[in-house]
């Protein structure tokens, strides 16, 4: 499975700060909960990635 590889998943994003100083991305969906934490630092780097991807994926031609 790939980035461009479709499934037919439901899940549930949550982003939020935990009670430690990190940043959390809870993913939740068929029975499976992921908890994922990062530094606020992480957490930045990771932003700045969706916001590139999104550019350029603004540029693909469905």
């Amino acid at each position: 499975m790939g980035i461009n590889t479709e499934r037919d998943i439901e899940a549930n994003l949550q982003i939020g700060p935990t009670d430690h100083g990190q940043v959390r991305l809870f993913i939740e969906g068929e029975g499976i909960e992921i908890p994922m934490d990062f530094l606020p630092e992480e957490a930045e780097e990771i932003a700045e990635e969706i916001l590139a991807a999104a550019k350029a994926a603004r540029l693909i031609k469905p």
